[in-house]
């Protein structure tokens, strides 16, 4: 960690005719700059222009980074390899949700609109000295070119069968207003049985206009093979889905469709219909399904006739996931993945409260989506190779069936 002589008087010098605050922060500079160097050496093998028998490889110039600190942003070097990579253990990488974090808590910082928890925030990320709006859009600016290559790449390369929608709301801050928006999320299950993040979009409602927009670039980017689109009951997503993805069926999630009668019937019968409305996903067989939704509606009607004309209403949207391998029925006939992953996204928008714009949410929520998405990509297949034979069975018979029927000629 000894510095040249000579180096540390021609610092010296430099030092003595810097203001205090520019004091501190090259003493941290200079401190981690050799700690760093220190580091290396030790992961190479050997210093400098030094030969060594244990040298594992060689120098390869450095390269900027920027860190924050309670003396201002510094700016070190970090040592390129010939082979392999280097990073220094007291500098932790950033994941790139929590850059995201990092960067909307810094604008919402710089454009005046934090609470108390997001200044506390600030000063704990190490920058309580204030940060400069060149800082904020440096961050940003990153960020933004790798979540727009994201939310742009085509989506030609397999087809997605299953399709899951869903929206959550945060309050954004426009102009002098604080709204709240939108953000939908699509995720996909290939043919592959991979899963996916398909795309993000921020808005101002669950309009049918909005999901129409959102569900045509996804096409545009190449989307195809949807047969069943799973979401909550949305009456404009509906629309949407029918007329973009023309012969695909809707799943209306079950668990949500649940919760409806509660509110039709007095709380101290809610438990007994539950329970009986749950005996109809008990069956395996398609047609007993269907049976005993019927059974189950005829039922209830005596006692409780709203509840029974819900399920007259909704049976066909509840009931398309009998249409698709039984094996998948548990993965498809709910919206529960995707609103895990909104779950997520809103523990990490909760701390910022209120976002300063809509780019601001739509950066943070994306970034964590891409974190899901790259995780899903190492795991194991979220449906089996043999259920997907299956599917693939489903689909070819549902195109067979769709095809006209040549006519015969007739015999005089």
């Amino acid at each position: 960690m000894t510095q040249d002589h000579s180096a540390l008087l021609a610092q010296l010098d430099a030092l003595k005719s810097a203001d205090a605050g520019a004091v501190f922060a090259e003493l941290i500079r200079a401190g981690l700059q050799a700690l760093i160097e220190a580091e290396a050496t030790e992961a190479i093998g050997a210093g400098r222009y030094q030969r060594s028998d244990s040298r594992a490889t060689h120098r390869n110039g450095h390269r900027a980074k920027t860190v924050s600190t309670t003396s201002g942003d510094i700016e070190v070097k970090i040592p390129k390899l010939r082979a392999g990579s280097f990073f220094p253990s007291l500098l932790e990488r950033r994941r790139r949700i929590d850059r995201a974090l990092h960067a909307v808590i810094m604008e919402a910082y710089v454009h005046g609109v934090s609470t108390r928890s997001v200044d506390d925030l600030v000063a704990a990320l190490g920058v309580g000295s204030g940060v400069s709006k060149s800082e904020v859009s440096r961050i940003c600016a990153g960020l933004d070119k790798e979540i727009e290559a994201f939310r742009i790449r085509s989506l030609t390369h397999p087809q997605f069968p299953y399709v899951f929608c869903d929206a959550t709301f945060c309050k954004v801050r426009i102009g002098a207003h604080v709204v709240s928006q939108a953000l939908v999320v699509a995720t996909g299950v290939s043919i592959d049985g991979t899963r996916e993040v398909l795309g993000t979009a921020v808005g101002d409602s669950e309009s049918f206009e909005f999901w129409r927009e959102f569900l045509a670039s996804l096409k545009a980017r190449g989307l195809s093979g949807v047969h069943l689109v799973i979401s909550d009951a949305h009456a404009g997503l509906k629309s949407a889905v029918a007329q973009q993805f023309t012969g695909s069926a809707w799943q209306r999630c079950r668990v949500h469709f649940m919760r409806n009668p509660h509110g039709a019937v007095a709380a101290k019968h809610a438990p007994a219909v539950t329970a009986v409305v749950k005996t109809i996903f008990a069956h395996t067989d398609p047609a007993d399904v269907a049976a005993q939704w019927d059974q189950v509606a005829d039922t209830l009607a005596g006692s409780f006739p709203k509840v029974a004309a819900m399920m007259d209403e909704a049976k066909a949207d509840v009931l398309a996931f009998t249409a698709f391998p039984r094996t998948h029925w548990q993965k498809i006939w709910s919206n529960n993945p995707i609103e895990r992953l909104n779950k997520e996204i809103k523990r990490r928008a909760d701390v910022v409260e209120i976002f300063p714009n809509p780019a601001a949410f739509l950066r943070l929520a994306t970034a964590v989506v891409i974190e899901a998405h790259d995780e899903w990509q190492v795991t194991r297949r979220y449906l089996s190779e043999v259920s997907m034979a299956e599917l693939r069975k489903v689909i070819a018979a549902k195109h067979a069936a769709a095809e006209p029927v040549p006519e015969q000629r007739q015999i005089a």
